[in-house]
Parts: structure tokens; C-alpha cells; sequence
């Protein structure tokens, strides 16, 4: 399996424990490394942990649907792969598992695709397309403050391109349209 080459963890609370554990085992191939009835910690690497799962219905019981700080979840963390073939490798596996992205957005500065677990934490799994110099010229420029959010694509055409044997560059290069709309969280499936 095609794995991530950069992150750290995160913790999510969750009203359903064993769906997601089962969508992360799943999704990241992931191990469990510590489990009880409340919490598990979980990693796909030589970390400790790269995720920990929070039972909420043991740590909050009474069904409230907000924890302390607002909504149970996160806006989303991102995994950056090594090229774009680990990212559409990976897009691949997770179709065949019935795992669709909700937003394949061209970020100009990295190729993103976004998924939803089960409780709808989200998280971007994306490439970089150039050094961290041209990222950060390229925001400067006019043409980013023209569409700061990026071009929707096609992972499906994408993919196909890749599979044929198109070269990384063209594969990574912004492909025409208007900008893309943010999908609003409640639109994710």
C-alpha cells in the first residue's frame, strides 16, 4: 500500500467507535495499537499513533451531538503523498473499497483529493507540484489571488493518463475550468 510521507495525528470524537475504527483499519490499513471500550490509538507506520479515536457515548454519555469546544470532529488534516502515482495509486485502492472522494480539486499548488470518513471528519490526501520557492511565488501572483481555491478535475481521466504512462509534469499541470465552489460540509458524501 501506498502510504503518506507527512503527517503527525490527530484525535477525533466520535459517536460511532466501531465504524470508524473499521473505516480507518480500513482506509489507512492501519493497526490497532491500543484499544479500550473509550479510546484506541492507531498507526499505519513506525509512529506510536497517528490517530486516536475518542469514544464520546463513554467519555460524554447522554447523546449530546457537541462536545466542549463545538461540532464532534475536524475541518480536516492533510497527508501529502511522494508523487502524483502514490496519490492516484491510492485513489485507485480506495474505489475498488467503494471509497470515493467528495472534492478532486487542482489547488495550483498541490493536486488534492478530499474524503469523508463515516462521521464526516475530512481530510486531504494531495501532492505537492512544485518546491515549497514556486508554492510560495506562485500565491504571491495574480493568477493565484484570481482562483485561490482551484480547478475541480476528473481523478477518474486523471488516472487513466497516468495508467497510459503521461509524465508526472502533465499529470500535475492545472487543468482549464472556472474556479472550483467549496463543497459545503453537510453536501459531503
Amino acid at each position: 500500500m501506498v502510504k503518506p510521507v507527512k503527517f503527525a495525528h490527530v484525535v477525533y470524537m466520535t459517536r460511532r467507535f466501531d465504524e470508524m475504527l473499521a473505516w480507518y483499519r480500513n482506509v489507512f490499513e492501519a493497526e490497532v495499537v491500543y484499544e479500550n471500550p473509550a479510546l484506541a490509538f492507531l498507526t499505519y507506520d513506525d509512529e506510536h499513533h497517528r490517530f486516536a479515536i475518542a469514544n464520546l457515548d463513554l467519555l460524554k454519555p447522554g447523546g449530546q451531538s457537541r462536545d466542549d469546544r463545538g461540532e464532534i470532529g475536524v475541518n480536516h488534516v492533510a497527508y501529502t503523498y511522494r508523487n502524483v502515482g502514490d496519490l492516484l495509486d491510492t485513489y485507485a485502492r480506495l474505489k475498488r473499497a467503494g471509497i470515493r472522494p467528495y472534492w478532486p480539486v487542482h489547488h495550483q499548488t498541490t493536486l488534492s483529493l478530499y474524503y469523508a470518513d463515516p462521521d464526516g471528519n475530512r481530510m486531504e490526501f494531495q501532492v505537492d507540484c512544485g518546491t515549497v520557492a514556486e508554492a510560495t511565488a506562485l500565491m504571491k501572483s495574480d493568477g493565484f489571488a484570481a482562483n485561490p481555491v482551484g480547478v475541480m478535475y476528473d481523478p477518474d481521466a486523471l488516472l487513466a493518463r497516468f495508467e497510459a504512462g503521461e509524465a508526472d509534469e502533465t499529470l500535475l499541470a492545472v487543468p482549464p475550468g472556472p474556479p472550483s465552489p467549496i463543497p459545503a460540509a453537510h453536501g459531503m458524501t
